[in-house]
C-alpha cells in the first residue's frame, strides 16, 4: 500500500519514510525550550558601500531602504534543541531593503546569503523557508587581545575574515525595531527546463522573537575583508565572495559583540505577493 502526505505536517525528501524532525518539527513527547535554548553568541560589522553596486543584487519588486549598509553577522549557536544539544555556526550577509509586491509591502533586511558549517540546517533552512544558505568551513572564533577574530572559508580557502576589538559593554536595549523582519528570495529551479523556476518566491521572517533574550552587549572598531577567489578556490561560489569582495567600502561602521539565549522556530515564515 503506496503512502500518502499528511496535512500539516512537514516532509523532506526523501518522503518514503514520513514527516521529518527538524526544527519547526520535534519527535513527538519532545519538549523544547525556546526561552533558554539555544544558547548564542553573535559577532557583526558593518560597513558603507555604493548603493548601485547593491541594487545590482536586488530581485524584481526590491528596493534599497536607506542607507546601503552590508552587515555581516557571524551566530554561534549551542545547545540547540532539535540537534540534541548540539550546535551550528550561521554567517549572514544582509542589507536594508523594501519589497513592494501586487499584495503585500514590507522593509527589513534582505538576506543575500547565508553560510552554514552543518549540512541539517542548510537543507530544513533552504527547502521550509526559504533561507539562501550554503557550506562553509566556520571554526570557533578566537579571542586575542580582547579582539574578536571570526572566519570562514572552503576546503582551505578562507574567503571572509571579520574582526570586532576595542570593546564597550552598551545598553542592552537598542533602539526601537521598524523593521518587518527578514526578507528572502526562495528560488528552486525547474528540472530539465534550465532558466525556468520551480518555485520563485518572497518570504518574509517577522522580526518579533519574543524568546530572545538579550544578556550582554558590546560595541566597538570593525574590520572585515572577501578574499577574491579564482575559480579552484571555490568552484561553486567564487562569483558569490567576488561580487561581495568587489563592494567598495566606504566607510566602516563598527561591530557589536552579542550574547544571550533562545529563539523562534520560524514557523512564522510566510510568503509575500
Amino acid at each position: 500500500m503506496t503512502y500518502t502526505f499528511k496535512k500539516g505536517r512537514i516532509y523532506r525528501m526523501p518522503t518514503h519514510f514520513g514527516p521529518a524532525p527538524g526544527p519547526r518539527q520535534l519527535p513527538d513527547g519532545l519538549d523544547s525550550d525556546s526561552d533558554r535554548k539555544p544558547k548564542r553568541m553573535t559577532v557583526a560589522a558593518s560597513f558603507l558601500t555604493d548603493a548601485t553596486s547593491l541594487d545590482r543584487h536586488l530581485p524584481e519588486h526590491f528596493s534599497l531602504a536607506g542607507e546601503p549598509v552590508v552587515t555581516v553577522e557571524f551566530h554561534y549557536l549551542t545547545d540547540v534543541d532539535w540537534l540534541a544539544g548540539r550546535g551550528y555556526t550561521m554567517v549572514h550577509v544582509s542589507w536594508p531593503a523594501m519589497f513592494t509586491g501586487a499584495r503585500d509591502r514590507a522593509i527589513g533586511k534582505f538576506l543575500a546569503v547565508v553560510w552554514e558549517n552543518l549540512a541539517d540546517p542548510i537543507i530544513t533552512g533552504r527547502d521550509e523557508i526559504g533561507h539562501p544558505k550554503l557550506y562553509a568551513d566556520v571554526p570557533a572564533p578566537r579571542s586575542l587581545g580582547g579582539t574578536q577574530l571570526c572566519e570562514a572559508g572552503w576546503m582551505g580557502f578562507r574567503f571572509l575574515e571579520l574582526a570586532v576589538g576595542d570593546l564597550v559593554e552598551a545598553p542592552v536595549q537598542s533602539a526601537p525595531n521598524r523593521s518587518d523582519g527578514t526578507l528572502m528570495l526562495k528560488y528552486k529551479p525547474r528540472t530539465g527546463e534550465w532558466g525556468e523556476a520551480d518555485v520563485c518566491e518572497v518570504t518574509l521572517t517577522p522580526s518579533y522573537d519574543p524568546h530572545v533574550t538579550i544578556q550582554r552587549r558590546y560595541t566597538g572598531d570593525a574590520g572585515l575583508r572577501f578574499n577574491r577567489a579564482t575559480w579552484s578556490d571555490l568552484p561553486t561560489m567564487a562569483h558569490i565572495i567576488n561580487a561581495l569582495a568587489d563592494l567598495p567600502v566606504l566607510e566602516l561602521r563598527g561591530g557589536t559583540v552579542i550574547h544571550g539565549h533562545g529563539g523562534k522556530s520560524y514557523r512564522d515564515q510566510r510568503i509575500l505577493r
